[in-house]
């Protein structure tokens, strides 16, 4: 008879399988994630020491970015590194309390990637169509205020499904067959109804997607009628491409987060490896390219970022001196 969890013992550990179906693969599918992970690891850090050494960017909208920063490197450090331990050793246990704790900082950081989203969209919409009014509005103390909000907003959110997750009993081999502790790939393992826990994550990703999705399209539409009435076509073409960069990370969170999670909930025929391959792209692929759409995109992003390489010989110099 299978014992579950809830006993005088420790909680026995989940095995991840890595991408099902393709374990004979894992080697040559860890070259592109191993890559995808050192890019946004270098990308991201370069963004933050751009920001932080350039004082031309200590501004709201620069610190947004550099907090889109931190949270796509929490990202992909909560999940590629054990995920390319399955692929490279083998190492597919995971401690049930790590299982967890991975997953909470996974689905709290989507919530608070997604606050941070809304605040950005509300920068530009003060600093394009409120502009003598930016300074008092947005000042640095209240976008950092702004960013703290979303992070106490995502983990209040996010703690009381980790503690219902938690308190079910889970029984049998197991066995995750994901890469990482996805959450219904877990709470499928449950042999207890997870009714309550799935009718709780339901209506907070409802709620936090639906009403920020909601208020940043208004934001960007207000935006976009203001452009649009610019007399000079130079103001209206740099409006529109700070603003293109902000455009290109928000449709790329919320359109891999809703296409990921629909092709978790509903198979619609597709081989499992694919369903978590999708997965595994969304929480890698965004973090790589979020700091090339900022260098690209944003001039003064770009020019910070050339700054900072020209500054390191001689940062390099003074060090050895």
């Amino acid at each position: 008879m299978l014992v579950p969890n809830q006993s005088s013992t420790a909680p026995l550990p989940f095995l991840l399988l890595g991408i099902p179906g393709l374990e004979d693969a894992h080697a040559w599918i860890s070259i592109p994630f191993c890559f995808m992970y050192i890019m946004a690891l270098l990308g991201n850090s370069t963004v933050l020491l751009a920001v932080r050494l350039d004082r031309t960017l200590h501004e709201p909208m620069y610190y947004f970015i550099s907090m889109l920063a931190v949270i796509d490197l929490i990202f992909t450090t909560a999940v590629v590194p054990k995920m390319l331990s399955i692929f490279w050793l083998g190492s597919r246990q995971i401690a049930f309390q790590a299982c967890f704790t991975q997953m909470f900082f996974i689905h709290t950081f989507t919530a608070v990637e997604s606050g941070v989203l809304l605040a950005m969209s509300f920068d530009r919409y003060v600093a394009i169509c409120n502009p003598l009014r930016y300074i008092s509005i947005l000042s640095q103390a209240r976008a950092a205020q702004i960013g703290l909000l979303s992070l106490a907003r995502g983990a209040a959110v996010m703690a009381p499904l980790m503690c219902l997750l938690t308190s079910l009993p889970y029984c049998g081999d197991r066995v995750v067959p994901h890469s990482y502790c996805e959450h219904m790939a877990v709470v499928e393992l449950a042999c207890a109804d997870p009714s309550v826990s799935h009718l709780y994550s339901v209506i907070v990703a409802t709620l936090l997607v639906g009403t920020d999705s909601v208020f940043i399209t208004f934001s960007y539409g207000m935006i976009l009628r203001s452009v649009l009435r610019l007399p000079s076509r130079g103001a209206r073409l740099k409006s529109l491409s700070t603003c293109g960069s902000h455009v290109s990370v928000i449709l790329l969170f919320y359109m891999g987060g809703l296409l990921s999670m629909y092709l978790q909930m509903f198979s619609l025929g597709l081989a499992p490896h694919t369903r978590v391959l999708v997965a595994d792209f969304y929480l890698t692929v965004p973090a790589m390219l979020n700091p090339l759409i900022y260098g690209m995109k944003t001039k003064q992003i770009r020019d910070g970022i050339f700054r900072l390489l020209e500054q390191l010989p001689r940062l390099r110099f003074s060090a050895a001196h």
